[in-house]
């Protein structure tokens, strides 16, 4: 299965290119021009790696990718005509996995996408309490003690999302935020009915939950313990 590269660039020409480029190297390839659209389709379909442009004209490229690295596990290559030190920290502070500065060589970005696909394939497994749940991040694979469960696109986001953070309270407009976007029009309400349904697929008791727990007057957060390795 060929792996999905989403380029959020609003230079036109730059991402033909890269398109091009890309796809002649067996990708999959998604191009967007804003922040806006490249949200919209991150929460429809998440792709395996993201190219990020520093400069976009709806939203600051590192404050993209810090909202993107607090919600999903997508690697982030940065792309930016910026080379100085204090503009790659501050790059790599607002979470991007790698920095790569205009112009550049297309042999040495294809390089580091690769190795961030390769890191990634090594961390596409969440494994919590001794093995008693496992998420499998690639294949959207769900096991309770060894047995897959059956969860909706919607209940598995929002399990990665809060496994993903184990710990962290995340109020019902966050989790709306991440897994339905801020457009979203519906009530808070809905987050309740999901995770009541993902503790009836995943918990032993659900009424005594050992993986989803409410803290009340904030929202939900994981508790589950993660396994070394």
């Amino acid at each position: 299965m060929k792996a999905r590269i989403l380029i959020i660039e609003d230079e036109k020409k730059i991402a033909e290119i890269l398109k091009l480029y890309l796809e002649r190297e067996g990708f999959s390839v998604i191009h967007v021009l804003t922040a806006k659209d490249a949200l919209s389709l991150i929460k429809e379909d998440i792709p395996d790696l993201i190219i990020l442009d520093l400069i976009l004209p709806d939203m600051d490229g590192e404050e993209l990718c810090s909202l993107i690295k607090k919600n999903y596990d997508i690697p982030v290559i940065m792309l930016t005509a910026k080379s100085s030190e204090e503009e790659k920290v501050k790059g790599f502070e607002a979470g991007a996995d790698d920095y790569v500065v205009k112009p550049f060589g297309p042999k040495e970005l294809m390089a580091r996408i690769r190795a961030r696909l390769r890191e990634k394939k090594k961390t596409g497994r969440l494994s919590f309490n001794r093995g008693e749940l496992i998420i499998n991040t690639r294949n959207h694979e769900v096991l309770i003690g060894g047995k897959p469960v059956n969860l909706t696109n919607t209940e598995f986001k929002i399990l990665l999302l809060l496994a993903g953070r184990p710990g962290q309270v995340f109020t019902r407009e966050e989790i709306i935020s991440a897994v339905f976007g801020y457009d979203f029009e519906g009530y808070d309400r809905t987050v309740d009915a999901h995770i009541k349904n993902i503790r009836h697929k995943i918990e032993l008791d659900p009424g005594k939950p050992a993986f989803l727990r409410t803290v009340y007057g904030a929202g939900y957060k994981f508790t589950g313990t993660r396994d070394e390795g």
